[in-house]
């Protein structure tokens, strides 16, 4: 059975997509998620190391969404916020499991997996990682 006959199983070997791996520049010492081919900043002369990132980071700014695009109508309202994680990457994100005073700036949240939404006919559900308060 090749990759072609099973999407989920495809999407599951793209390691960033449903864990924190991101790269380090050892030149200039810069994180990046998702992982870059080339440091934006040292350019050809940066060494890019693959790591794995920590589960935990702050919500820096954050909306509210309640007239989603099509296919996620049933999920509002949502947030979705940038969040900065502790290693310093910064990434944009659902917040999941949340209550309205949960959303604050600075507020510490942790990645979690979570159901992204349910593809075509057969209803292959599909994960990735979403952020919930702590």
């Amino acid at each position: 059975m090749g990759y072609e006959s099973s999407v989920p199983l495809f999407w599951r070997l793209i390691k960033p997509r449903y864990q924190l791996i991101g790269n380090k520049c050892t030149t200039c010492g810069n994180t990046f998620y998702p992982p870059k081919f080339l440091c934006p900043i040292c350019r050809k002369e940066g060494k890019l190391e693959e790591i794995k990132l920590g589960k935990t980071g702050k919500i820096l700014t954050f909306s509210i969404v309640r007239s989603a695009p099509t296919g996620f109508e049933k999920e509002t309202p949502y947030p979705v916020a940038i969040i900065e994680l502790d290693d310093g990457p910064r990434l944009t994100s659902q917040i999941v499991d949340w209550k309205e005073e949960d959303l604050q700036i600075g507020r510490k949240v942790e990645a979690c997996f979570r159901r992204i939404y349910t593809d075509g006919k057969e209803g292959i559900i599909n994960y990735g990682l979403k952020f919930r308060p702590i």
